[in-house]
């Protein structure tokens, strides 16, 4: 018998060296989801948000289709890491500045779940850090976008990107 246990922790030390090999990293990728981008109406959505940022004594917003395509991006990225998070694809700053954007004030919304654009910005009005990102007086422009990933936990990534002048 105790060369049996002799021969098992022979070969449980082996296995286990092989394995040392091996290594994960966190900052790895996990699979990628397959994602589509939702057909959005973002003039509907920045009527919507003017509207919201009238009632408060605050200017209206237009589409920047700069800021669609930063939007666009981030929701894209969300998709399909299946996650939320304002830091996948680089940094919000970052981002901004691949977009010619770094001296500009800008903020970002993110939200998942939510089917539709009435949904989403019930959520972000119900958020205090979101709303106040809505109703920041500089504001004047806003890209919007939602990227589905039907096979993820949220299924639906939102993204709103919000810059001044």
């Amino acid at each position: 018998m105790p060369n049996l246990t002799r021969l098992l922790a022979a070969a449980l030390l082996l296995v286990l060296t092989g394995c040392g090999g091996l290594t994960f990293s966190p900052e790895e990728p996990a699979v990628e989801n397959a994602t589509h981008a939702a057909v959005l109406d973002e003039v509907a959505a920045a009527a919507a948000i003017s509207a919201y940022r009238v009632q408060h004594g605050l200017s209206p917003v237009v589409v920047d289709p700069v800021l669609v395509k930063a939007a666009a991006f981030q929701a894209g990225n969300n998709a399909r890491h299946g996650q939320l998070s304002h830091e996948i694809g680089g940094s919000f700053t970052s981002r901004m500045a691949s977009a010619g954007l770094a001296k500009s004030w800008a903020a970002e919304n993110l939200s998942a779940g939510s089917e539709t654009l009435e949904q989403v910005l019930a959520r972000w009005k119900a958020s205090p850090e979101h709303n106040k990102n809505m109703l920041l007086p500089q504001i004047r422009r806003i890209g919007i976008a939602r990227v589905d990933a039907p096979t993820t936990r949220y299924k639906r990534f939102w993204a709103l990107v919000m810059a001044g002048g």
